[in-house]
């Protein structure tokens, strides 16, 4: 296994963290979790030389922290635990405080390594600024029911940037890979976080699984280079040559997944500089993604909102990716499950609002019926 030192903490964490958010589970039921298989596969983990697990208050049904908790018991003190604090359930800082006590009976732990401030945006950023959350944060450092406190990360770069500016953070939390280079934080965030000391952490890097899929616009790519590589093995290469980055993590719900990464978690060629032809071949993988976008929706939010309730970026990102990645049946699942009836494609009423607001001149209802047909 190799490691990286997170930031300017003194720790050095395995550059595979194990993501607690897809967990195996009985009968496809996300709150029941399977304990046999879990404690196998963190079991292995723990063995192969992974010391980092990431958890949150919200994962599985709020059953996440404890299988972890329980799992990890005998041999808490040689890995790291990072869980996150939830800020819609926190109206106060004795909420922060109530969560937090309740996390570490959960993790059966009187420490939590890394506190996050999970999924922070603008809004959810201000609102725990007004609650002094930074307060609560060095009560908590004071009094050692956590030894270093971060934050996870959803919105502009502008944002981020205010974030990381706020606060002697360990590190920041950034969702990043080949396909979103500029996504969100996005590269030119990392640097800038990576600048000010601020160790790196990975989320979603390969796209929720999209990008560790065979997908007929980048097999070709792949198979043309001379070194044959799988397509996960691509996606982390591109993060682990960056030395910015300290941990990548990944959600493993099956042996087999844990097996691949351990083992490219291990090559030291995994993390060296990228050559001229690997930067060039996952240039052209990237353009052959994005070359399937079906709609030029920036997700700016420009259009909204709608006056019908419609989560129009939402709606387009769907319909996007069910192109991208050649897999209508998983983008019709997330159109279902994180837009819903009641913001879905099919409340439009084609009543214009939109079209003078879109920056790419997009025909948002005529788009909008396209994707209320492909997913219907």
């Amino acid at each position: 296994m190799q490691y990286r030192p997170i930031g300017k903490t003194g720790v050095h964490a395995s550059i595979l963290g194990f993501g607690c958010m897809r967990l195996p589970v009985i009968d496809g039921k996300s709150d029941q979790i399977d304990m046999e298989q879990t404690d196998e596969l963190f079991r292995h983990a723990y063995e192969q030389g992974l010391n980092y697990f990431d958890t949150a208050y919200i994962y599985h049904g709020e059953t996440s922290e404890a299988v972890l908790g329980r799992s990890v018991r005998s041999f808490r003190n040689k890995v790291y635990i990072a869980t996150k604090l939830p800020p819609g359930r926190a109206q106060s800082q004795d909420d922060m405080d109530r969560l937090l006590d309740t996390q570490l009976q959960r993790l059966q732990t009187d420490y939590i390594d890394f506190y996050l401030l999970h999924s922070l945006n603008k809004g959810s950023w201000e609102r725990l600024n007004e609650l002094k959350v930074t307060d609560f944060l060095n009560r908590a450092l004071d009094d050692g029911r956590i030894r270093h406190a971060a934050f996870s990360f959803h919105d502009d770069l502008a944002t981020f940037k205010q974030i990381v500016d706020a606060y002697p953070w360990a590190f920041a939390q950034v969702q990043h890979n080949f396909l979103q280079i500029d996504y969100q934080a996005g590269s030119e965030g990392i640097a800038y976080a990576a600048e000010r000391g601020l160790g790196i952490v990975i989320m979603e890097p390969l796209h929720g699984g999209d990008l560790a899929r065979k997908n007929p616009a980048t097999q070709p790519i792949w198979d043309a280079f001379p070194q044959r590589r799988t397509p996960v093995a691509w996606a982390l290469r591109y993060l682990w040559s960056q030395p910015s980055i300290s941990v990548v993590l990944s959600g493993m719900s099956a042996m087999s997944q844990l097996q691949e990464n351990l083992a490219l978690a291990k090559d030291p060629t995994i993390s060296s500089p990228l050559t001229k032809a690997e930067k060039q071949t996952l240039a052209e993988a990237r353009a052959a993604l994005l070359g399937r976008t079906r709609v030029p929706c920036t997700r700016c939010g420009y259009c909204m909102p709608c006056p019908h309730g419609v989560n129009i970026p939402g709606c387009f990102d769907q319909f996007n990716k069910s192109a991208v990645f050649n897999d209508r049946a998983s983008a019709k699942r997330r159109y279902s499950n994180f837009i819903g009836k009641e913001k879905d494609a099919s409340k439009c009423r084609k009543c214009g609002r939109c079209l003078p607001l879109c920056p790419q001149h997009i025909d948002i209802p005529a788009v909008l019926k396209q994707v209320a047909k492909e997913f219907a």
